[in-house]
């Protein structure tokens, strides 16, 4: 895994990783990139059409490691994600949403919008299955991988 080898804004991959890491847009490009052309509605500026291209956040996460039980299949079930935006804006998701096996959501982490690259903004978490753009967060800052969560604790 790269790790800021690139020239623009810095993503921070932490949390429960064996391989945390700074990633910019170009070192994103290293990973297969996938096309979505997404609509959402904004709840400023009505319905939104995009083009994104950029790799699943599921490949970028897998690569850092999570700190997931291998004996215990179900044990990545209780790994959450915190994407938080430059700007402050932030979302959670679950791991189960983007893998394979489970939600097999096809979560972005855009490196272009419209065909536009994202080098000095950062990347674009874009989650082209939501009716509404809340979750899609601008100029990723942090991404934190939390395994910690046993609601019988």
């Amino acid at each position: 895994m790269s790790r800021g080898a690139g020239h623009g804004a810095e993503l921070l991959l932490a949390g429960d990783l064996a391989r945390p890491a700074r990633l910019t847009v170009a070192d994103l490009l290293t990973w297969p990139q996938r096309r979505a052309a997404v609509s959402f509605e904004c709840a400023t500026s009505g319905v939104q059409h995009h083009r994104f291209t950029g790799p699943l956040l599921h490949d970028v996460l897998s690569a850092a490691r999570p700190g997931f039980d291998p004996a215990r299949r179900k044990d990545r079930l209780r790994f959450l994600i915190a994407v938080h935006g430059a700007d402050g804006h932030h979302a959670v998701l679950s791991w189960a949403e983007i893998d394979p096996d489970f939600g097999n959501a096809a979560v972005l982490l855009a490196t272009t919008i419209d065909d536009t690259p994202l080098d000095g903004a950062g990347p674009q978490l874009v989650l082209p299955q939501d009716r509404c753009g809340a979750r899609h967060i601008s100029g990723i800052d942090t991404i934190r991988v939390d395994g910690g969560y046993t609601p019988w604790n």
